[in-house]
């Protein structure tokens, strides 16, 4: 899985199984998820070719599921757990079942570990109730949107048939909606003032629990080296598996293998992080010859 994003629009990009509830949605293979911000007075006549519009201006092809949303970009919350990632962009000035304004609360649940058809689709489920459970949190005395929509997806073989509130997916997907909605609510309404995406990380270190992170004033910069971009630290690639830049290693608190990247200085080289951003859909082996004719 790979994202990116722009002013007005996410673009994640992969090979996935996947289910959604948005324009167009369904259950089958997708390369492309993407949540692009519209004017509030977005005519939807036809929104599948608007999206596919924009899949075009992308240079990208159209097996693709897409979100339509009034909310900004910068207003987008990222958040990691494990091998889930989520992407929520979340409005709310049209509580259910009020239709007159025009926000909605969007969520894309990702997975590297691949989900069976009845574990995308219970998924749904779970996303939904967090997104509840959040805004109750929040003190509001609605559920959700009429326009809420969700993706589902995932790559790999299938490792998970469940992904309920009891199963370890639906455990990462439930914390991690649950915060998700939660922050993007509050950066929207400017409760939290943003500029950008924000980016939360879940972390088994000292308490446990969500931390933003932040290129500026990083506690642990340099983590690398004296120079190093700090653009990627937040790796779109985790977990590449590419064993000539990281390895397997047994986690602390589960005692089962993990990812471990720390050596890995690839993107933390300015001129790698800089063809990165110039060519957001490089693969990883484009990035290594980067690389190797910087070491030359």
């Amino acid at each position: 899985m790979r994202y990116h994003y722009t002013r007005n629009t996410l673009y994640v990009r992969g090979s996935f199984h996947a289910v959604s509830t948005g324009v167009d949605g369904g259950l089958r293979q997708v390369s492309t998820l993407l949540n692009h911000t519209v004017e509030k007075d977005f005519d939807h006549n036809d929104p599948v070719v608007f999206i596919r519009g924009l899949l075009a201006d992308a240079t990208y092809a159209d097996d693709a599921f897409g979100l339509l949303t009034a909310v900004s970009m910068k207003d987008l919350c990222i958040l990691q757990y494990d091998y889930i990632s989520v992407f929520v962009t979340a409005g709310v000035s049209n509580p259910n079942p009020d239709p007159t304004k025009p926000h909605t609360i969007n969520i894309i649940v990702t997975s590297n570990e691949r989900f069976s058809d009845a574990a995308l689709l219970e998924t749904i489920i779970t996303a939904t109730e967090a997104k509840a459970h959040a805004l109750r949190l929040l003190g509001r005395d609605f559920t959700g949107t009429t326009s809420d929509a969700v993706i589902i997806a995932s790559e790999g073989d299938i490792k998970h048939t469940y992904a309920g509130t009891y199963t370890e997916p639906g455990k990462r997907i439930y914390a991690a909606v649950l915060h998700g909605v939660m922050e993007a609510v509050r950066r929207h309404e400017d409760t939290v003032k943003v500029t950008e995406p924000t980016y939360f990380i879940y972390s088994r270190y000292n308490d446990h629990g969500w931390f933003e992170w932040k290129k500026e004033g990083c506690p642990y910069y340099p983590c690398h080296f004296p120079g190093q971009s700090c653009d990627f630290c937040y790796c779109p690639f985790y977990p590449c598996h590419d064993e000539s830049l990281g390895e397997w290693i047994d986690s602390s608190s589960s005692g089962q293998k993990v990812w471990a990247c720390t050596n890995c200085l690839l993107l933390h080289k300015p001129e790698v992080a800089a063809y990165l951003k110039k060519h957001p859909d490089a693969s990883l082996d484009e990035l290594k010859k980067v690389n190797e004719q910087i070491n030359q």
